[in-house]
């Protein structure tokens, strides 16, 4: 396994794999690896000849209130898994590589960032989005590993690899789940263990939304009262939105006549906690 931090090398790497005709796979993180990520990784190995991984925690993604300063960076466990998990390049750059100057061009997608995590992080996606288009410039992968859990950030980088006919396929991946439902993140290292076992509160409500679902109800004001009240029974933890969309559009809907994203983000503790699942009020 190589490791490098320029986009040079990482280039040039990648370029001598091609060559040889391998299929290029890229997964990118902001580190702090855990058995989601391995997930990924073991996806891009199935499916790809050739794995890189990004590490990189980017500072434009994260608001004034945000968690960039604590954010987890323990490299050497991130490159331990890496290795054991056969990855063939890691690319952690700094952030003076991925921007040396003022960056003055920023992608953006509209509408499908106004809803759900865009509407209280102003300017998020589009530092993600620009972000991913840089990774996928210097890379070039033929295919690119996201996980369900951020369900919109898919959503969004798909659009935006449509619109400006990156040559390459999205592969989404599911949701790894610990025993109890919480989807793991890099930010339930944040919570302590009582707040951890509280963190179940929102698998719970996810759940009750698809029981609701398959019980014939499909009125989202009446589901979103439900997973409210299950997790308002948790102490201190704060919704910040709980919204059932229009899986393609992520626009909301009043009734589950389609697929659909039922998606959470809530606050416990320190940590902000997102969620989701898929219903479709046609499907058992």
């Amino acid at each position: 396994m190589k490791v490098t931090k320029t986009i040079a090398s990482v280039r040039k790497h990648i370029a001598a794999a091609r060559s040889d005709g391998k299929i290029i796979g890229l997964v990118p993180t902001m580190g702090a690896l855990h058995i989601g990520h391995i997930s990924l990784i073991e996806n891009a190995r199935e499916k790809t000849d050739f794995v890189v991984v990004s590490i990189f925690v980017n500072p434009a993604q994260f608001g004034p209130a945000d968690d960039f300063k604590r954010y987890p960076r323990p490299i050497k466990k991130d490159l331990k898994i890496c290795r054991e998990h056969g990855v063939n390049i890691v690319f952690c750059p700094t952030t003076k590589q991925m921007y040396p100057s003022e960056n003055l061009t920023w992608a953006n997608v509209e509408k499908l960032t106004e809803h759900l995590c865009g509407r209280s992080r102003t300017g998020h996606f589009k530092a993600v989005i620009t972000v991913c288009a840089k990774l996928f410039n210097i890379v070039q992968p033929d295919m690119v590993f996201f996980g369900r859990k951020d369900a919109q950030q898919a959503i969004v980088v798909k659009q935006m690899v449509a619109d400006l006919n990156f040559p390459l396929k999205i592969v989404v991946c599911p949701t790894i789940r610990e025993p109890d439902g919480l989807a793991v993140s890099s930010r339930n290292k944040y919570l302590n263990p009582k707040q951890r076992k509280q963190a179940a509160c929102l698998y719970e409500s996810l759940q009750k939304s698809k029981q609701m679902v398959e019980q014939g109800v499909t009125d989202t004001k009446k589901i979103i009262r439900q997973m409210k009240n299950i997790i308002l029974q948790t102490p201190h933890a704060k919704i910040e939105y709980i919204e059932i969309v229009d899986v393609k559009t992520l626009q909301p809907l009043k009734r589950i006549d389609r697929k659909a994203l039922v998606a959470i983000a809530v606050k416990i503790g320190p940590a902000r906690l997102i969620d989701n699942i898929l219903l479709d009020a046609g499907r058992k």
